[in-house]
């Protein structure tokens, strides 16, 4: 019964700013481990950013610096800010969650979305 929703996809142009949105129930998120994923046509899918239990935001290096990971507690809701998107960041991208600490791994999460598409023009 545990249910992962993602929204807030959509296509800007280069430069732009979109703020993703990952609704989580059946469970607090308090305690748990989140991530965004993104996975682009023939491409693996690739860890994005990451958060803590306790609230540590972690980025892979290719957002560092335009992306924000945060979360909600009392809303169980995780939140992906987007800013000076580029053509590169197109992909799908995906809201996991798991109980332990996880990482970069796709298999340490448990929990997955559906999914909200973002693209970025040139």
């Amino acid at each position: 019964q545990v249910q992962v929703v993602e929204s807030g996809g959509g296509s800007v142009q280069a430069g732009g700013s979109l703020r993703l949105s990952c609704v989580v129930s059946g469970f607090s998120i308090r305690y748990s481990y989140l991530a965004w994923f993104r996975q682009a046509p023939g491409k693996e899918r690739e860890g994005v950013a990451r958060i803590s239990s306790g609230g540590s935001p972690y980025y892979a290096d290719s957002v560092k610096g335009r992306f924000t990971i945060s979360k909600d507690s009392f809303k169980d809701t995780l939140y992906l800010q987007m800013s000076s998107l580029k053509p590169e960041d197109t992909a799908m991208y995906y809201c996991a969650a798991n109980y332990y600490s996880a990482q970069w791994r796709e298999s340490e999460y448990r929990y997955w979305g559906q999914g909200t598409q973002v693209t970025v023009a040139s």
